[in-house]
């Protein structure tokens, strides 16, 4: 997965994360209205320490910084994307 979250995004993710469960915490965590704060608090936390966000896939938005695309996805190292020919294996 290519990441497409930067830094600065994935630390307000986190502290929002925290804000949905406090505010779940108020409301009630059994009430219905906890309950969408704590899943809103499940999302915010995988998309915060994946980098990714299916949104901004299908938005095509990238908050990484210029030069830092690159080097996140496949973990540093830039995939081979040449076509394979027809008739030859890969």
């Amino acid at each position: 997965m290519k990441k497409t979250e930067g830094k600065t995004d994935r630390a307000i993710r986190g502290v929002l994360a925290v804000g949905a469960v406090i505010g779940a915490g108020v409301l009630g965590f059994s009430t219905g209205w906890g309950v969408v704060l704590l899943v809103v608090a499940g999302v915010l936390v995988v998309t915060a320490s994946s980098g990714y966000c299916p949104a901004y896939s299908l938005l095509h938005i990238d908050t990484l910084p210029a030069g830092e695309a690159e080097e996140a996805s496949e973990g540093g190292k830039t995939a081979d994307r040449r076509p394979v020919e027809a008739g030859r294996g890969a």
